[in-house]
């Protein structure tokens, strides 16, 4: 009997060979989860490390006034925690990072490059912005030239992206602590010692001058829902959760929602307490008092020598711009090489889009990115605002509504339409239509109110064109030619595993499907990189 050896190329090849990956294609195999959900939690907790939120809560809160922004904090988190519980409960429950679960939630297998280029953006946007932060730190500190810190910012993160997950996990473990310390302290004391602060920070009128303004406060809103996107980035972390069951249930869910959509409390909090710092500190610090490090520098100095205040601040925001940045290099390699790979069909391997990524956003550093950092935010935030929202929309209400959107999560090719005009319309509609609005197109009056009005457009549009297309477009097929279920009787990830007869390496049930060639097996990774399309399966 002649056996037949599995047939791969080079992009098949380089895609299995690279275990240091962390399942940059597909679904994270529960093999591969061996983490507790408070582990897991706390590793993507970790990335929230990042100080982006005190300049913005600065430049909002010396611009509208406390409590302007405030308020403008508080409704930009609402929006982002109602639409980011669906996405992360998908993302824990069924072990895929969000550009997966946009496939399968109104975009179709192609239609979600499109929101690849915006998470991809967003990565190397706020890697900059945080990136610039660390500079200022090291500059203020040990007299760095700014364009050498940037450099540094950029290089110190590489060799712990390389590894992913395992290394990722332990760094923000072993750093949370001592992070915590560095910044609630300071805070406490300055509250503790200097009550009257407090009071006269919220009598704080602004630049603009006034009371409580619905204009003002959408517009700072804009600005604090550009953080939407890091979503995707808790979701890069909540994919390792491990199954849920009656025993970890109460954990899973608590771990799911702290870590998924809870990370907006932690940064809207900071995003108040960096507009309260901008205060405090406005007087000595002029125009810098929308940077970190000069406000922690100006509270560690009330109560400490300047030969030991200054260092510490410098530890802090280095410590800080290292446990976020990781993430963002790490978030943004695995968003340009899922989309790079699905377009070309070849595997560049993901240590490509790192240094790619760190690239963009030194170029962006060097730039001075960090002088217009608002009006950057402000714009980004209506792309961001309208992805999200519409995969949100498409999960609550198409597919648990209405019921015109497959429950189940799908991403391999062939399993899905290339396009599909659901998500691909609302999205367009709502980015379009909210950017024209914020650059003036339909009057000054309602200007400030492109975020929300991104928003609506994304919820309501999403659902409309659903009915609309009665839910044809979600799915090429309904079956994918295996017998098993890909998942069991309680929504959990069937764990039986398949060799695929292309690369022969083994993978657990949701990861494969069968080749158009009869009788094989193939994985998504290979049929992702599959020149020919021999092994698509036909529509059906």
């Amino acid at each position: 009997m002649v056996v037949e050896t599995p047939r791969t190329d080079s992009s098949q090849d380089a895609a299995v060979r690279e275990t240091l990956e962390d399942y940059t294609l597909r679904f994270a195999p529960r093999s591969y989860r061996r983490w507790k959900p408070g582990v897991v939690a706390t590793t993507a907790l970790g990335g929230i490390a990042y100080l982006a939120d005190f300049s913005i809560g600065a430049g909002i809160g010396l611009s509208y006034g406390t409590v302007n922004a405030l308020v403008a904090i508080l409704v930009a988190a609402l929006i982002i925690f109602v639409t980011g519980v669906p996405l992360a409960y998908y993302g824990a429950r069924y072990n895929i990072d969000l550009d997966l679960i946009t496939r399968g939630s109104g975009f179709g297998y192609y239609g979600s490059v499109l929101t690849s280029v915006i998470f991809g953006s967003f990565t190397f946007i706020f890697f900059a912005t945080e990136g610039a932060i660390m500079a200022q730190g090291l500059h203020a500190g040990l007299g760095v030239p700014l364009w050498l810190g940037y450099l540094i910012t950029t290089l110190i993160v590489v060799p712990l992206v390389i590894y992913g997950m395992k290394a990722l996990s332990k760094l923000q473990v072993w750093t949370t602590p001592l992070w915590l310390l560095l910044m609630v302290g300071p805070i406490g004391y300055l509250v503790v010692v200097d009550p009257d602060s407090v009071s006269r920070w919220l009598a704080f009128a602004g630049e603009e001058g006034g009371g409580l303004s619905a204009a003002s406060v959408m517009l700072g809103a804009g600005v604090a829902l550009s953080l939407m996107a890091q979503i995707g980035e808790q979701i890069d972390y909540l994919r390792f959760m491990p199954p849920r069951t009656e025993a970890n249930k109460r954990t899973w869910w608590l771990s799911t929602l702290v870590a998924g959509p809870g990370w907006v409390v932690f940064g809207a909090v900071k995003q108040a307490t960096g507009a309260f710092l901008a205060f405090f500190i406005m007087g000595a610090a002029g125009a810098a008092a929308t940077e970190p490090v000069q406000q922690f520098m100006g509270i560690y100095e009330l109560f400490m020598p300047v030969w030991l205040a200054i260092p510490l601040a410098v530890v802090l925001v280095v410590l800080s711009q290292v446990k976020i940045n990781v993430t963002n290099a790490y978030s943004g390699s695995l968003t340009w090489t899922n989309s790079f790979t699905r377009v070309t069909k070849r595997y560049p391997g993901r240590i490509v889009f790192v240094l790619a990524n760190l690239t963009v956003a030194l170029i962006l550093m060097e730039a001075n990115m960090f002088a217009f950092l608002n009006s950057v935010l402000s714009f980004y935030a209506n792309c961001a605002i309208a992805w999200v929202c519409t995969v949100a929309a498409d999960i609550l209400i198409n597919k648990f509504a209405l019921k015109l959107s497959p429950k189940e999560p799908e991403f391999r090719r062939g399993m899905l339409h290339a396009v599909n005009p659901v998500g691909v319309t609302a999205f367009l509609a709502s980015a379009i239509i909210s950017i024209a609005m914020y650059f003036g197109a339909f009057g000054e009056a309602i200007q400030p109110y492109s975020p929300i009005a991104a928003v609506i457009i994304a919820v309501v549009l999403t659902p409309v064109m659903a009915i609309v297309t009665r839910g044809r477009f979600y799915l090429r097929r309904t079956d994918d030619g295996i017998d098993e279920p890909r998942f069991d009787a309680s929504g959990t990830p069937v764990a039986t595993l398949y060799t695929c007869d292309y690369c022969a390496q083994e993978f657990e049930r949701p990861d494969v499907l069968a080749s158009a060639e009869p009788g094989k097996i193939v994985c998504s990774l290979c049929v992702t990189t599959d020149k020919t399309g021999k092994l698509v399966l036909p529509a059906s």
